[in-house]
């Protein structure tokens, strides 16, 4: 059995790349959410006015890696206390945020976020909301550091 994840902490080719290296991960896909507008467009989440963000969502196996473990690797892997910023990238579509698919991840990344907050001299402004529908972007942000050949 399979659960679901899902990150936005900047640019989504890192954060996918990052994930799909993590033993218990099964797929990790780039894509929007967390916006009003249906469908949206890689161009229509760069305006800045559709209310998306960049994000992943991991598909993993709990029995394997915990969502405990993929939420500390959440906060190691981006600055979690720029709002709307993950170093050049800027605009709402970047956002620190864990979109939750339980009440038990809801509480897992409040957790995370308070051990996490020890470790910052900065408030830590991830925003931990529920899950809305997922929009998988396309297919040439799919796999993007392998296909140019990045290791990352």
């Amino acid at each position: 059995m399979t659960e679901k994840a899902t990150f936005a902490a900047g640019c989504f080719w890192g954060v996918e790349a990052d994930f799909r290296k993590i033993p218990g991960v099964i797929d990790a896909v780039s894509g929007y959410t967390g916006g009003t507008m249906p469908n949206p467009s890689y161009r229509d989440v760069c305006s800045d006015r559709t209310g998306h963000a960049e994000a992943v969502e991991v598909t993993f196996d709990p029995a394997r890696v915990s969502f405990e473990r993929l939420v500390d690797r959440f906060f190691e892997i981006h600055d979690p206390t720029t709002p709307n910023r993950q170093g050049p990238d800027v605009g709402s579509q970047y956002r620190s945020a864990v979109f939750t698919h339980s009440p038990e991840q809801k509480a897992t990344a409040k957790a995370a976020l308070a051990r996490a907050q020890a470790n910052h001299k900065r408030p830590i402004v991830t925003e931990i909301v529920p899950a809305t529908t997922f929009y998988n972007a396309e297919d040439y942000h799919q796999r993007y550091f392998e296909k140019q050949g990045v290791s990352h």
